[in-house]
This record gives structure tokens, C-alpha cells and sequence, in this order.
């Protein structure tokens, strides 16, 4: 595909013809290209977008259905991510998650083999099909506590168990930017004929330059889904479901998204994808150099600032034919059980090495310097850069971690390992293969659940789902059992203002858990 190809943006382009026609609407939607606000009640930034905001009309195609500029649109972005077919979505990676769940678990009681620290859409989507869940167990980085991806050997037991599997879903990289080579999980997949599918939401960039890590579908991936609107420049919800090979039912996968997604797609979603793709597809890895130049500035003047440490891969193990570089690596895990080898360059993750300001509390102090960072846990925050970053973002935010470093001398700093890590992305339960859970959508019953104290929690059902959120990851949902590491990490997490979603009280004082029933039984 040449230049003037890639530099295209057909559905993009339509939109910006239909604005310039001036055509006077006779159909949705309602605010009729804007003008259904006066100046009295004016939609302000929203005006230009409206004018934009379409439906299915004659020359815009269809997103269910398309034959025209967003058929075009869809086969760019295939050509620019390396798939065989891409999917434009605007319910973000959630309705990719779900479609793909639904595509390889179509009916219900079939089996998906999948890490446990997942994203809510992945629950839901268990719940949706029906689907009985194997969970595994992630690799745990010993350094900063966080959980990653199960090993390759972990996701080939689990098939070897469990030969009626229909396939492997794995999220990577994480929320930190932490990944893995998922080539060996791909073989371990193909070898026993299921798919691969891979959340990598936080990854839509990966691949596009050589200082980013590889993409789920250089590794080999069937199945990949990216939120193009978090680490590339598309409007919010706007994502792309991408798959290759012949593992995938893809008419049906295109049932599954219809089902999932709205009749009545955002146009300027879906146009603000045409555009992103549009943006690396023709500027290729230059797109990437400000942004990285503006990491580059911070890692450098991080290195001057020895109180805030900095997440990042250990090296890779040296190989050598023996003596003191060899006997120093006796004592370090196999290159295969090393929890992470790849940090994203954009996801610049620091953290007190004092320990005298936790996550929630260095975050705290950065929003009112007016450096708002994209979430926080116990001990770290996540800083996420982009394309669309600039050095006077790295400057500005290193000058308000100075100004919170003026009030202590460096000689007073001591380093406190961290001890206990609640972050809200790691849920395990130190069970490397979990026996199969079923998932259903039938709901608890009122008469079946009560409302207790947490600290009064352990050893009970829960009734609800509680997510911390960000990132998301659910770290109970209905029917699982609640233990000590559980209930200590929710109470750690409430009693220093972590927002929760799903629980009914959201301050998490109280849990919703099933009644014990005579005799014991839940």
C-alpha cells in the first residue's frame, strides 16, 4: 500500500463532505446537526461535533453492514495493524472482550481458559456465554508485587487438563505496561488447534516503532482487541478488534458484535478511528518521536530526583560461559518464569522510594500541582504518555516532583521494601489451575443474600461483584469466596479512598454475601 493510500481517511473524509453540502436533515439525530440549540442554549464545543454526528443515511454506509467508506475505513486500519480483518468498535474494548468471548464460547458450559485478574468485561462476557472459566494463575513480579500473565508452561497444563477447552484469553501488557513474549502461549494454543484471544487494550501502539514492544499480532494472536482511544489518538470508546488465521468464526464473530454493540454507531467515533490510523499508517514511527523524546526527558531528570523510584524490566540474564557473571545469576528464576521482560515506554510508573508517601497520596499531591496521572495503588502511579505528549509535559511534571521533594534532605531518605502490595490490578489465589467455574447470568435472589460487616466477610459467598476502579479488575464477583487476602486487601483499599464499582456500598463498610442456609450450606 503506497503513500497516498495510507494517507487517506474515507470515512473521515465523508463526514467532512457531508458537513460542507449543508444538506438540511429529515433524520436522526434529533439535535439536527446542531441547530437545535440557540444561542441561548448554545452546545459550545459540541456544535462542531454535532455537525458531524450522522446516521446510517444514504453515502455513510453502515457499521453492521458496510460496503462503502467504513468497509474501506476498516481494511486501512487492517493494512496499518498487521491483521487480516480489523473491526471498528464504539463500546470501546469491552465489545470487543465480549464479542470474542461469545464468538469461541457459543453456547453455554463450554470452557475458557483465561487469567484471573481480568477486566470486568471479561466477567461479564463469562457471565453473558454461559461459559466455565479456568483460571490461572499470573507470574508475580518480585520486585514490585504486581501480577502480570501466567507462563507459557501454566497455559500448557491448563490445555493438557482441560482438552475440550475452545481457547485462551490473556491480557497483556497490563495496566503498568508490563508484558511478556506471548509467542510461546500462541504455540501452546495452536498446538492443541484453540485460539489465542488477547485484551491488549493499553497496547494499540505496540509495534508501530522499534522502541515499542511487539503486538499481540506479530506474536502470533488470533484474536486481538485495542482501545485505540487510550494509547492512540482516537475519541473516548473508540476501539478496534483485529483477527487473523483460521481459528476465529468470523461471520459469526460479526453477529457477536452487532449483538453487542449500538444499531446507531457514533460517527464521530468511528471517524476519530479512521483518523488515528490515518496518523501512524502515514507518518510510521515519526509519529512516535515527540512523545518518546518527552519520556526520555522525564527518565533523565528522574534520575536526578534518587527519591522516586521507577518501574522497569530487570535485565535480560547473561548467557555466558560461566565465572562471576554466571555465579551471580545462580540465584535468579529462569528466563521462562521471569514475570515481565517488556515495559511500555509510554507507561512511566514511579513510586516513593521512601516509602513515606504511598500511591493514593503521591497522586494526591501531583493533581494539585495540576499534573493529573492516570491511576494509582498502594505503592505506585501510573503516568501514561502518548504520541500526543510533549517535553513541556515532561518538564512541568518533573518541576512538581521537585518542588514535593524540597521539604527532606537525600540523606535522609532510607528505602522501605514493599511488604505488602495491594494493587488493584493483581487478583490470584495462589492456585496455579483452578478447577472450572461456571458462570451464569441468573441473579441472586433477594431472599438468598444479606448485607454484613467486611471485617466480619472471610470464609462467606459473595453476593456482588466489587471492582476498584481503575483498572477495573474485578477482585470478587457473585459466588466466589471471600478470603483473608481478599478481605484485608478491600479493607486496605477502603481505608485509603479507593473507589469501588458494582459493590452497593461503595464506601465498602458493608459486603453483600449469600445467606448460610441450615446445616451450613450456602
Amino acid at each position: 500500500m503506497n503513500y497516498e493510500q495510507r494517507n487517506t481517511a474515507p470515512l473521515y473524509e465523508m463526514l467532512e463532505l457531508y458537513k460542507e453540502k449543508g444538506n438540511t436533515s429529515y433524520h436522526v439525530p434529533g439535535h439536527k446537526n446542531g441547530r437545535a440549540y440557540s444561542d441561548a442554549y448554545g452546545a459550545g464545543f459540541l456544535s462542531e461535533v454535532m455537525r458531524a454526528d450522522v446516521t446510517e443515511i444514504t453515502g455513510t454506509d453502515d457499521l453492521h453492514h458496510p460496503e462503502g467508506v467504513i468497509r474501506d475505513a476498516q481494511e486501512l486500519a487492517a493494512n496499518c495493524f498487521g491483521s487480516e480483518e480489523s473491526y471498528f468498535m464504539v463500546g470501546g474494548s469491552t465489545a470487543g472482550n465480549l464479542a470474542l468471548i461469545l464468538t469461541v464460547c457459543l453456547k453455554p458450559g463450554m470452557t475458557l481458559i483465561l487469567q484471573r485478574n481480568v477486566h470486568k468485561s471479561v466477567i461479564h462476557g463469562l457471565m453473558l456465554g454461559g461459559v466455565n472459566a479456568v483460571f490461572l494463575e499470573p507470574l508475580l513480579d518480585p520486585d514490585s508485587g504486581i501480577a502480570v500473565a501466567p507462563a507459557a508452561e501454566t497455559v500448557q497444563a491448563a490445555l493438557a487438563a482441560h482438552p475440550d477447552a475452545a481457547g485462551v484469553l490473556i491480557t497483556m501488557p497490563n495496566y503498568y505496561g508490563m508484558g511478556m513474549d506471548l509467542a510461546p502461549l500462541a504455540e501452546a494454543c495452536h498446538s492443541c488447534g484453540v485460539p489465542l484471544l488477547v485484551d491488549e487494550a493499553h497496547g494499540a501502539h505496540y509495534g508501530l516503532h522499534p522502541a515499542l514492544p511487539a503486538g499481540a499480532l506479530m506474536c502470533g494472536a488470533d484474536g486481538v482487541v485495542q482501545s485505540t482511544h487510550k494509547m492512540l489518538p482516537a475519541l473516548t470508546m473508540g476501539a478496534m478488534l483485529h483477527i487473523q488465521g483460521p481459528r476465529l468464526d468470523r461471520a459469526l464473530l460479526r453477529q457477536r458484535l452487532a449483538m453487542v454493540q449500538s444499531s446507531s454507531p457514533s460517527y464521530p467515533v468511528m471517524a476519530s478511528l479512521d483518523l488515528a490510523r490515518r496518523l501512524v499508517h502515514s507518518q510510521g514511527p515519526e509519529a512516535f518521536t515527540a512523545g518518546l523524546a518527552a519520556v526520555d526527558t522525564l527518565r533523565r531528570g528522574l534520575a536526578e530526583l534518587p527519591r522516586y523510584g521507577l518501574l522497569q524490566p530487570a535485565p535480560p540474564l547473561q548467557h555466558s560461559g560461566g565465572g562471576r557473571a554466571a555465579a551471580a545469576n545462580l540465584d535468579s528464576p529462569p528466563q521462562s518464569e521471569v514475570a515481565y521482560v517488556t515495559q511500555d515506554p509510554f507507561k512511566v510508573v514511579i513510586y516513593d522510594a521512601t516509602g513515606v508517601l504511598s500511591g493514593f497520596e503521591l497522586q494526591r499531591r501531583l493533581e494539585e500541582r495540576g499534573c493529573v496521572p492516570e491511576m494509582s495503588d498502594e505503592r505506585h502511579v501510573v503516568l501514561a504518555f502518548s504520541l500526543g505528549s510533549r517535553e513541556e509535559d515532561a518538564i512541568r511534571l518533573l518541576g512538581a516532583l521537585r518542588d514535593m521533594d524540597t521539604v527532606e534532605s537525600m540523606e535522609s531518605y532510607v528505602h522501605h521494601p514493599n511488604e505488602i502490595n495491594i494493587s488493584t490490578w493483581n487478583n490470584y489465589k495462589n492456585n496455579i489451575i483452578s478447577t472450572p467455574i461456571p458462570f451464569s447470568m441468573k441473579p441472586v435472589a433477594a431472599g438468598d443474600k444479606e448485607y454484613i460487616k467486611l471485617e466480619d466477610s472471610e470464609g462467606r459467598i459473595s453476593a456482588e461483584m466489587v471492582v476498584p476502579y481503575p483498572p477495573g479488575i474485578p477482585l470478587l464477583y457473585p459466588g466466589e469466596r471471600i478470603t483473608n487476602d481478599i478481605c484485608s486487601r478491600l479493607s486496605a483499599l477502603a481505608s485509603v479512598g479507593a473507589k469501588f464499582q458494582a459493590a452497593a456500598d461503595p464506601l465498602l463498610m458493608n459486603i453483600v454475601v449469600y445467606k448460610i442456609k441450615r446445616g451450613g450450606e450456602v
